[in-house]
């Protein structure tokens, strides 16, 4: 019997329609989770009001974030989240642990919706992401082995120095000023966690680890085998009359300007508080690192 030419062609039809969709979801389920797993276009600031669930990126650098034995996120950044958060009406933060140098990377996928990891801010950042008020402002300082066998006490003695080799965190504004101050690369050793800088230090790869004098602080607090120590904060004499506190805060998208107001609204309201001073002196933070008064929200740049 012949076939129906119209029945004939449905068929081939339909074949074609079902090949295609085992290709996209073939294709679907080859991408990793942590891709496919990325906020819509949108206002971000709606949407996780409505769900309730706001997504923070940060990386492990305490005192600015680090997990507790517990397995809690905390430090002067996350907290501080927490307090901004629940004021926006957002009860619920879920984590997201980032390598630092891909935190603005995993921001513009929108893996995340903010940063919160007590990043610096530059020119070349903002360059890319709009950043809130500014939460702290802190010098830079050193790691050294104990006694401080090269006499490292800043800047221009690691550059002087013909045998201090450096750790830097991939992506910090530590490694950009070194290199700007004309640091040869073969003096840097990059590592992609405060973690890694430490072990470098303590087991002689490296003569120090530069990084903000908060982190140095805290690492020095709490030591290893007694075998690291940290060296004064120092100043910066290449920073000229901007001085050498650096400022850092939040870290969003550009387009996510509902977002970013509102935190800065709210935030402006919560620094310098008591409550924001009881906060922070937990995780080692002095008056100078504090800044004098909340200033004044500003609206996030037009992207």
């Amino acid at each position: 019997m012949k076939a129906n030419p119209d029945l004939s062609g449905a068929w081939r039809r339909a074949g074609l329609w079902l090949a295609a969709a085992v290709l996209v979801g073939g294709a679907l389920l080859s991408v990793p989770a942590a891709v496919r797993w990325v906020r819509p276009r949108g206002d971000a600031l709606a949407d996780a009001r409505r769900a309730g669930v706001i997504r923070i990126g940060y990386a492990v650098e305490a005192p600015y974030a680090f997990i507790t034995p517990e397995g809690k996120v905390t430090g002067e950044s996350p907290e501080i989240a927490r307090v901004v958060a629940a004021r926006l009406g957002i009860p619920r933060v879920i984590w997201r642990l980032t390598e630092f140098s891909d935190l603005i990377e995993g921001l513009e996928a929108r893996r995340f919706d903010l940063i919160a990891a007590g990043m610096f801010i530059t020119p070349e950042r903002q360059e890319r992401v709009a950043f809130s008020l500014p939460t702290f402002q802190v010098g830079p300082g050193l790691l050294v082995r104990k006694g401080n066998p090269l006499a490292l006490h800043g800047y221009r003695d690691l550059l002087r120095s013909g045998e201090a080799r450096v750790a830097v965190l991939t992506g910090s504004a530590e490694e950009s000023r070194l290199l700007q101050q004309g640091c040869p690369e073969a003096k840097l050793v990059r590592v992609p966690d405060v973690a890694s800088g430490r072990a470098a230090v303590r087991e002689g790869q490296v003569a120090a680890l530069v990084l903000s004098a908060p982190t140095i602080r805290w690492m020095a607090q709490h030591p290893l085998a007694g075998l690291t120590e940290m060296d004064k904060p120092f100043d910066d004499p290449s920073a000229g009359a901007a001085g050498s506190k650096a400022r850092g805060g939040f870290v969003f998208r550009r387009e996510e300007t509902a977002l970013c107001e509102a935190w800065n609204a709210e935030l402006a309201r919560f620094l310098g508080s008591e409550a924001h001073r009881r906060l922070v002196s937990a995780f080692g933070f002095t008056e100078a690192e504090l800044l004098p008064s909340p200033a004044k929200p500003q609206r996030a740049p037009t992207p």
